[in-house]
């Protein structure tokens, strides 16, 4: 999978928030806001292919965190990537 084209990561006040730069087809009724560590894992793979597996070898390279905590994290952020239409793949 691969994060859509159009789609940056800003901190704004603080929060990393994800804008659709140029796409106004894309109608944002709501900010997508990311935590540190989901916010991590964007810059990591921007503009890159990426698997779920390897965003948990991310996790687990980087943070403190059982396998299966970093495999249920990652399904969670991957389902909201996918329900927000960020991601495709």
């Amino acid at each position: 999978m691969k994060i859509k084209d159009g789609f940056t990561l800003r901190t704004m006040l603080g929060e990393n928030i994800v804008v659709g730069e140029g796409l106004a087809q894309v109608n944002f009724n709501k900010l997508i806001t990311l935590n540190e560590t989901a916010a991590f894992l964007w810059k990591e793979v921007s503009g890159k292919e990426f698997t779920k597996e390897d965003l948990v070898q991310l996790l687990l390279d980087n943070y403190e965190v059982e396998e299966e905590r970093a495999s249920a994290d990652v399904d969670k952020l991957l389902d909201t990537w996918r329900q927000e239409g960020i991601v495709e793949g």
